[in-house]
């Protein structure tokens, strides 16, 4: 390996050089034409002309370097970083074209670390389920996997064609989804053949411009097999009611027969007063179900907030934390009053004193948080995870429908409910509501 040796002194040694030449040569022509200012001429043109020799010389190799360098960086600008390069000197160009060829190596296994990560990528969102499409602004397809093909196009490509087009050209209630817009589930065919599909749409900036993203997947299977265990579960605690106000009955009916038989009618008006008993609770119990199955699309009404607390008051008392919003509220007027009235009667059961049963309602940009507080017990995670499901229940004769159905309400207008313990304590219900500002 050949030693290093530094520019600025390898230029120094050939400057010394051709110094030393110069002022040889002077002398030498000094005693030849006995003229030392001719002498001195000859001398210092010789310098001269040996050091633009040099000097071109030295500096033709770092110029073709630099016009090297210059190259491979537009390479790597395009992204090509296959390309390296030599330079036989230890120097500090040396180190300079040592350091562009370690980052040219860098470069490249980052771009084949990319590449790989790109092409797992593309492999798994080809090959998911889930329909996937990009949209540009002016409502062009920009990218689709496998399954939007197949769902859209009978598996060509649409890349490049209108979103509306193919939605024009697709089942009817793919073009009602889209058109009610945000998130939702629609139905396509009929009978054994209908298959549900959930539209997910999420909008985004992409180089700078709009782009939208739509995720279409299929939840026939997942629904069907949730379908079942639903049933399974309605069945069994429908079961559980059912025998447990009918063989109360049975028994009854068979004493007052007993009775009848016997002669002894004292007894018969508090048989007959419990068959009746179990009777209005079992006919509750089915009515509750019923209005669970049958909630009817909300009709929106303004209402004002001061109207709707005291109607709630007159048949449930609570605490206020804070002011009502101004605002009039649009909701289904009947549904909304019974969501609140369920949340806040849980509140009443959990444990907590009455006077500690709070509701409060916060105004943001868009949003509408109502909040129903407790000082209860609160909750554990696994009845937090499973409180909101129809028919779940902790409660010895709980029926599982007052915060299903009140999820159910706020879902049916554009909200959503959500649970959390307190501190210190208690549980904390929220329903949110999108408001139009």
């Amino acid at each position: 390996m050949p030693a290093r040796r530094s520019i600025a002194g390898t230029l120094a040694l050939a400057s010394a050089g051709i110094a030393a030449v110069s002022v040889g040569l002077a002398m030498w022509l000094a005693e030849v034409f006995d003229s030392r200012f001719l002498a001195a001429c000859v001398g210092i043109g010789t310098g001269l002309l040996l050091s633009l020799w040099l000097m071109r010389r030295a500096v033709r190799p770092a110029l073709s370097l630099f016009r090297a360098l210059a190259g491979t960086a537009l390479s790597y600008r395009d992204g090509d970083f296959s390309f390296g390069l030599r330079w036989p000197h230890r120097d500090e160009l040396g180190d300079l074209v040592a350091a562009h060829n370690e980052l040219g190596g860098v470069l490249r296994e980052q771009r084949l670390g990319l590449v790989q990560r790109e092409l797992l990528l593309d492999t798994m969102v080809q090959n998911t389920p889930v329909a996937m499409l990009l949209v540009a602004e002016g409502g062009h397809v920009v990218y689709a996997n496998l399954a939007a093909r197949r769902l859209l196009n009978d598996g060509r490509r649409i890349e490049g064609l209108s979103l509306a087009a193919l939605v024009a050209a697709a089942p009817p209630a793919l073009s009602e989804a889209m058109d009610r817009g945000g998130d939702g589930l629609f139905q396509v065919g009929e009978g054994d053949e209908e298959e549900v599909y959930h539209l997910a749409r999420r909008g985004f900036r992409l180089n700078g411009r709009p782009h939208e993203l739509v995720l279409l997947r299929q939840l026939t299977t997942e629904l069907r097999r949730q379908e079942v265990q639903t049933w399974k579960k309605v069945i069994r605690v429908i079961s559980h009611e059912l025998n447990n106000s009918l063989a109360p009955v049975a028994s009854l009916a068979h004493s007052g027969a007993e009775l009848v038989r016997r002669g002894q009618h004292e007894r018969l008006e508090s048989i007959f007063g419990m068959i009746e008993e179990r009777a209005r609770h079992l006919e509750g119990f089915i009515r509750g179900y019923a209005r669970f199955a049958k909630l009817p699309a909300p009709r929106l009404e303004a209402a004002a907030w001061s109207l709707l607390v005291d109607r709630l008051r007159s048949q449930i008392p609570f605490g206020l934390d804070g002011a009502l919003p101004e605002e009039p509220l649009r909701v289904d007027v009947p549904q909304f009053e019974q969501a609140l009235l369920n949340l806040i009667k849980n509140a009443h059961e959990s444990g907590s004193s009455p006077e500690e049963v709070v509701l409060r309602v916060r105004r943001s940009p868009g949003l509408l948080r109502i909040d129903v507080l407790d000082r209860g017990t609160g909750m554990s995670e696994a009845v937090l995870a499973n409180a909101l499901v129809p028919f779940y229940s902790t409660k010895r004769s709980g029926t599982g429908l007052g915060l299903a159905l009140a999820r159910e309400i706020a879902e049916a207008h554009g909200g959503r409910i959500g649970l959390a313990n307190r501190e210190g304590g208690g549980l904390q219900v929220s329903l949110v509501l999108p408001v139009s500002e």
